[in-house]
């Protein structure tokens, strides 16, 4: 095989090792977006929504925008627990996260304070096993 068309096929199964697993996992997984699972695309985890996917509530005040998230899952030591809130804005940017510690925190509640922010905000709940769930809400 000549040199050329030798680095061309190397260059090429490079790229392809790289894109076409992402994509066939991403869509096995059923995993929205390759990252997160969502309540419409719960994946594998389909009876897992209730106790995974983030509530977001929202309130403003005089002192800005406060944005608390719940996820109703229980903390079980390091066996099975919330791992973090990671709070991001309107264009997918992070703002802000929160770590848990499963053997001090009872619940897996996070406040954030956002100033003045306005537009949507996107929350990740993190999952020691059943990976990351999406939700948002607008502000």
């Amino acid at each position: 095989m000549e040199r050329r068309n030798f680095i061309g096929l190397a260059v090429a199964g490079s790229v392809a090792g790289i894109i076409a697993p992402n994509s066939v996992l991403a869509k096995s997984a059923g995993m929205a977006g390759g990252v997160y699972y969502t309540k419409e695309n719960p994946g594998r985890w389909g009876k897992k929504i209730a106790g995974h996917l983030p509530s977001v509530e929202v309130s403003k005040g005089s002192k800005g925008v406060k944005v608390q998230v719940f996820t109703a899952h229980g903390m079980s030591g390091y066996e099975h627990y919330i791992v973090k809130h990671v709070i991001l804005d309107k264009d997918f940017n992070y703002i802000d996260e929160k770590m848990f510690d499963p053997m001090k925190d009872k619940s897996p509640i996070s406040d954030f304070d956002l100033g003045s922010y306005s537009g949507r905000v996107h929350v990740l709940s993190v999952c020691n096993k059943h990976d990351a769930w999406l939700n948002f809400a607008d502000v």
